[in-house]
């Protein structure tokens, strides 16, 4: 075989390993480009789920500032959880297509998500106005979701009880619009327990009665007006036929006292008035009994009670 032919072939079988390693190459440096175009990985819907944004004790009365939204994915909200309704719940008893489905078509993109939810918290309030002032039953830590099983809500069973400051008693007492400022006390005012009762006098003449007016308990708080807990926001006035007011054991006895000895009236306190102190205004013991004393005038007899 002639030299230059051999060396044409050399030449083309080196260029045939050369191009053998070049595809090679290319094909082995072709994976992560295959998985660099493979389809984006698929956003887990998120609902907005109501906790509570720090630790709230039992007894604790619910305020704006102790609630916040939190994302929360929905295939793992518990029914229990409350929403803000943005984005459906689907039952636990739906296949995972079923919820996928109904979540993907009720649920706004991106933006058009948090502008519908602002604007309809604007409206109504969002479901957190629904639970301020609710009352802790049980403790919540901060960022765990609110649950029904661990407040109690106005108006549900159980609602007067947890309300109630720890070893504080409910009351109540016969009231009218002449003996309640007119419908002007409201449930959360403060108010003053004033006694009227006719006093015992010692004349045989009977030509007038008497009669005494004090304040006996003070400071009380205003717990329900009949069964009314709280009001809506356009209430200015309200009339019932009993008060409930919030007092320690020892002026519950002090209260019942009162109703048996004669007539109540319920006295409203200024806002800038409720720092005083709570409870009974004078020690039963220490009353000072009215006295008789008998006055002859012009030879007649005539008896005067003396305070």
């Amino acid at each position: 075989m002639k030299p230059a032919r051999i060396a044409v072939i050399g030449v083309a079988a080196v260029a045939a390993i050369g191009l053998a390693l070049v595809v090679r190459a290319m094909g082995s440096g072709g994976e992560p480009t295959a998985t660099a175009t493979a389809a984006p990985v698929e956003t887990r819907p998120m609902a907005q789920v109501l906790v509570a944004a720090q630790d709230l004790a039992p007894g604790q009365r619910l305020t704006e500032a102790d609630l916040a939204w939190k994302e929360w994915a929905v295939d793992e909200v518990n029914p229990a959880f409350i929403t803000d309704g943005s984005v459906p719940i689907p039952s636990a008893e739906k296949s995972e297509e079923e919820i996928k489905a109904e979540t993907e078509a009720a649920k706004p993109e991106g933006a058009v998500a948090s502008v519908t939810r602002a604007a309809t918290n604007l409206a109504t309030g969002g479901a957190k106005a629904d639970y301020v002032g609710s009352v802790v039953r049980e403790p919540i830590l901060a960022g765990e979701p609110i649950i029904a099983r661990k407040i109690v809500r106005a108006g549900d069973s159980g609602y007067m009880a947890a309300y109630l400051e720890p070893g504080m008693r409910a009351m109540s007492i016969a009231i009218g619009v002449e003996t309640s400022a007119g419908g002007f006390i409201l449930p959360g005012d403060r108010v003053d327990v004033v006694l009227t009762r006719e006093m015992e006098s010692a004349s045989t003449e009977g030509s007038r009665n008497k009669f005494d007016s004090r304040t006996v308990l003070q400071n009380l708080k205003v717990l329900a007006i009949d069964q009314a807990t709280r009001l809506g926001d356009d209430a200015q006035t309200v009339v019932g036929a009993t008060a409930t007011l919030e007092v320690s054991p020892q002026d519950g006895e002090a209260l019942a006292l009162a109703v048996a000895e004669g007539d109540l009236s319920l006295s409203l306190r200024s806002y800038a008035d409720t720092g005083g102190p709570s409870g009974r205004t004078y020690a039963r013991a220490t009353q000072v009994q009215p006295s008789a004393v008998r006055v002859y005038r012009g030879g007649a007899p005539e008896v005067v009670v003396v305070q």
